[in-house]
């Protein structure tokens, strides 16, 4: 049904307290101005637009008092009333037949609800991590570690290699050093498979896209652009897509200040270490996890809030217009491809770069000097590891830690992340004070290892959280910045 010319109206009249302010801003333009560009001038003014000429000190005033007033940004006010403008020519023109709001369009009513949006989403993340720390994961984590790898394959391939009369050295380097390394790091896959899961139901139904429209409100407000969000959520699973994906920031600038940032989200590589963490000193409190997820996300918001303001990163922040996906039920053959292409790298990684830092952790652990001579030791303290461990251990004392076995670990962690917690995994099974097998895989060999203190054991996690990240992702931070000096500045940052 065609509706008369009259009934749409000419131009967007805003809300009573905008026009108020959009008019003080109309006095203030020189007199020159054609009245018929007033309207639009006053407009991208109150949007603080930095490309219209006739800005001052008082039209800046006005837009000030109107974000804190408004409780947003005068930008996103104004686009939200266009919308509002063309909601209401719509309404104007549709049949009623189609008048029916979508399933989707309700659900994300309250998803993306400025107010709800947030706390929604940090729940849906706490019952992830909760589920994956406290629960399942740890039962099934716990079991593979315990029994499976212990019980099952250390155990009785020590025995047989004992019983046949494997040399001392040869014994400790396959069930310590390939069985133990390696073992400890594969006996996490029941809990990353969970991880991966939720991530991929939760990218595959479309409520990540609108996560990445929700944290835009929060990121602009410190100098970011929505469109970095996405790496980082790409970047849970894995660093090295996450940074790849800045490659669609059009923004130069933005697009480097996410590759810098990307890695301080926590990956499945960190994982390990979150729950290792978070089972030897906080006794599996899901709690530790999901505020992992938060120390990566303030950690973005505080780097953005500081190198907005260099020359370097300082800049207009990109547009974020996205097209959100409706809603649908994830499929099998999709979230099965997602969890299968994760859990296929980390399991390549497993038997190359873990195996060799597994040994190479054993070589420096079972070799040193004893009685002026070199050789195989069995304690640890006359071992190659304890003296290079403590060269370098006052290095970070600062941070809380400075045994040698957590530095050491914290060292090989820039190999692989999730060599952190096998590192640490393997000195405990070495330590005098409990053996992982005899134990049924205890994690207090690891709490002692850091002092059973919950605070040095959390500034433990939060560095090698936030630390340089693997070999891997500093060579991809390095071709993706297309700048040797930026990449290194990014690595040292």
């Amino acid at each position: 049904m065609k509706r008369k010319k009259s009934e749409i109206p000419a131009c967007i009249a805003f809300d009573s307290q905008t026009e108020g302010w959009l008019s003080k801003i109309s006095g203030l333009l020189p007199s020159d101005v054609p009245q018929a560009q007033k309207r639009y001038l006053s407009i991208k003014l109150f949007e603080n637009d930095p490309k219209i000429p006739y800005g001052n000190t008082e039209i800046s005033k006005i837009a000030k008092e109107a974000e804190k007033v408004l409780e947003d940004d005068t930008e996103s006010h104004i686009t939200s009333a266009r919308y509002d403008y063309i909601t209401g020519i719509i309404n104007k023109i549709r049949t009623k037949n189609s008048e029916k709001v979508s399933l989707s369009d309700r659900i994300d009513h309250i998803v993306t609800n400025r107010i709800l949006g947030l706390p929604i989403f940090a729940l849906v993340m706490f019952v992830v991590y909760y589920v994956l720390v406290t629960t399942v994961g740890t039962w099934v984590t716990d079991w593979t570690n315990d029994v499976f790898v212990a019980e099952w394959i250390q155990a009785p391939v020590e025995a047989f290699l004992v019983n046949i009369g494997t040399v001392d050295w040869l014994v400790g380097l396959i069930c310590e050093g390939i069985i133990g390394g390696v073992g400890a790091m594969l006996g996490f896959m029941p809990q990353m498979f969970i991880l991966f899961f939720f991530l991929a139901i939760l990218e595959d139904c479309g409520y990540m896209a609108r996560i990445a429209f929700v944290m835009d409100r929060v990121f602009r407000k410190f100098g970011m652009s929505g469109k970095s969000f996405i790496p980082m959520l790409i970047g849970t699973g894995c660093g090295l897509p996450g940074i790849m994906t800045a490659r669609t920031i059009e923004n130069e600038k933005d697009r480097r200040l996410t590759i810098m940032t990307v890695t301080f989200m926590p990956c499945g590589a960190k994982l390990p270490l979150i729950a290792c963490i978070a089972g030897a000193l906080f006794g599996n409190n899901g709690l530790v996890a999901f505020s992992c997820y938060v120390l990566g996300i303030v950690s973005v918001i505080i780097t953005g809030v500081m190198l907005k303001k260099t020359k370097l990163f300082s800049g207009d922040i990109t547009p974020f217009v996205m097209e959100l996906p409706a809603y649908h039920f994830p499929t099998v053959k999709n979230i099965w491809h997602s969890i299968w292409d994760r859990l296929k790298a980390f399991a390549k990684r497993a038997v190359t770069v873990y195996m060799l830092a597994a040994i190479l952790v054993w070589f420096l652990s079972s070799f040193g000097w004893a009685d002026g001579a070199f050789g195989m030791v069995d304690d640890l303290e006359s071992s190659i590891c304890y003296y290079i461990g403590n060269a370098v251990a006052w290095i970070f004392k600062p941070c809380g830690f400075d045994k040698w076995q957590a530095v050491i670990a914290s060292v090989l962690g820039l190999a692989a992340k999730e060599e952190v917690a096998g590192v640490l995994g393997q000195f405990a099974a070495m330590s005098d004070a409990l053996d992982v097998v005899e134990t049924g895989g205890s994690l207090a060999p690891i709490a002692a290892l850091l002092g059973n203190s919950a605070v040095v054991g959390y500034s433990f996690l939060a560095f090698n959280l936030l630390c340089a990240p693997c070999f891997a992702a500093i060579n991809t931070i390095r071709v993706e910045m297309q700048n040797g000096k930026l990449a290194a500045f990014a690595i040292a940052y």
